[in-house]
C-alpha cells in the first residue's frame, strides 16, 4: 500500500503537503525477516506504471525480494495517516483498496504450489483478509500449499473492524476460523478469542483472560505458537508493552517496556517478525519473546510502518543502557 502522511502532527484538513512511501504488513514483516539475515519475499500485484515502479523500487530498497510479485491493474491501494497527539489518538484513513491490483487479482494469477515449495515460511494478515473473497481464496490457497509442501503458516489476527462493515464480527469469524485451521504460529490475544472467535470466560483481568481462552485456542487448531502483546498508555504520553507467547502448554512472559512513541504504525509487525526470526533459529520461548518485545519497542522510534532494527540494534536496546551518541 502506499502511505500518505500528513507531516508532524497537524490534521488532513490542516495540511496541504503528503509524505508518500509503501508499506501493509507483508512488507513490514518481510522487510524486517530480510534485516535479521532471512530472504525476505513478497507475494503481490502491482500496477504496471510509474507507482508500481515506484513500489517495485521501494521494495528493493527494503531487500525485499521482488519474485513473486505480478504486474497488472491500475492501482495501489492507499491510506493516510494522521499523528495523534496527547488525547488524540492517530488516525488512519484507508482508500482505492477494493480496486488495487492486488485486490482485483483473478483466480490463477499466483502457482502458489511453485512458490511454497520456495519458502519456509509464509505469513498472512487479517487485514488482507478483510478484502474480498477472491484475496480469501488466494490466502487459503497458499496456506494449503504451504502445509502441504512442510512449510510453516503464520497468521496475525490484526482485524480491523472498519474493514469488514456491518455485523463485522460475525463475518469475518468463519474466515479467521479457517486461517487458524491451517496456521502453525498465531499473533493474536484474548480480545481476538473473545470478539473475533466469540469465545467466552468469566475471568475478568485481561491476563486471566488470555490465559483461560488462549489456551483453548492452541488446542481446538492444533496451533503451535499464539504470541502477542499487552499495551498501555501512561499518563506522561510513554507507552508501556509486554509480550508474551504460549508454546509446548505454557506462557513466557517478557518483562515490560516502558517507552516514548515517535511512530506507532507497524509495531505490531515488528513484534512478529521477532517471533518468527526467534522460532525459526530455535530460541527459547524466554528469548523469543525477550526479542520479539525489543524489536516492537525500537519499532515505535523509527518514522514509517516498516521495521529497521537489525538483531545488533534490538539486543543493545534491551542491555538497559542508554548511551550517548555512537561515534
Amino acid at each position: 500500500m502506499m502511505r500518505l502522511q500528513v507531516p508532524g502532527y497537524e490534521l488532513l484538513s490542516q495540511s496541504n503537503t503528503l509524505q508518500y512511501s509503501f508499506s501493509g504488513t507483508g512488507v513490514n514483516v518481510a522487510a524486517a525477516l530480510a534485516r535479521f539475515g532471512h530472504e525476505g519475499c513478497l507475494v503481490s500485484t502491482l500496477p504496471d506504471h510509474a507507482v508500481g515502479d515506484a513500489a517495485l523500487a521501494y521494495l528493493r530498497r527494503l531487500g525485499i525480494t521482488p519474485s513473486f510479485i505480478r504486474r497488472d491493474g491500475k492501482y495501489v491501494g492507499m491510506y493516510f495517516l494522521e499523528n495523534g497527539f496527547g488525547a488524540r489518538p492517530s488516525r488512519v484513513t484507508y482508500t482505492n483498496r477494493l480496486e488495487s491490483s492486488f485486490n482485483t487479482a483473478p483466480e490463477g494469477a499466483y502457482d502458489f504450489n511453485a512458490i511454497a515449495q520456495a519458502v519456509d515460511v509464509a505469513h498472512f494478515c487479517g487485514i488482507t483478509l478483510a478484502m474480498n473473497d477472491a484475496v480469501r481464496g488466494h490466502m487459503k490457497a497458499f496456506a494449503k500449499a504451504v502445509k502441504a509442501s512442510g512449510g510453516t503458516v503464520a497468521f496475525d489476527c490484526n482485524y480491523r473492524p472498519s474493514l469488514w462493515g456491518e455485523n463485522a464480527y460475525a463475518k469475518a469469524k468463519p474466515f479467521y476460523e479457517d486461517m487458524l485451521a491451517l496456521a502453525d504460529i498465531v499473533m493474536m490475544n484474548e480480545k481476538d478469542a473473545m470478539f473475533t472467535l466469540g469465545m467466552t470466560t468469566e475471568k475478568e483481568t485481561r491476563r486471566e483472560q488470555l490465559e483461560d481462552l488462549i489456551p483453548a485456542v492452541a488446542a481446538k487448531y492444533r496451533i503451535s505458537a499464539i504470541a502477542g502483546t499487552h499495551r498501555s498508555i501512561n499518563g506522561d504520553n510513554t507507552h508501556a508493552l509486554q509480550g508474551f507467547i504460549y508454546t509446548d502448554g505454557a506462557f513466557t512472559y517478557a518483562r515490560p517496556l516502558t517507552f516514548a512513541v515517535h511512530d506507532r504504525i507497524g509495531a505490531g509487525d515488528a513484534f512478529t517478525s521477532g517471533i518468527i526470526h526467534g522460532l525459526t533459529e530455535g530460541w527459547s520461548p524466554e528469548e523469543i519473546v525477550t526479542f520479539a518485545a525489543g524489536a516492537g519497542m525500537l519499532a515505535h522510534t523509527i518514522v514509517g510502518d516498516t521495521p529497521m532494527s537489525s538483531v545488533g540494534d534490538i539486543r543493545k536496546a534491551l542491555s538497559d543502557t542508554i548511551g550517548d551518541v555512537e561515534r
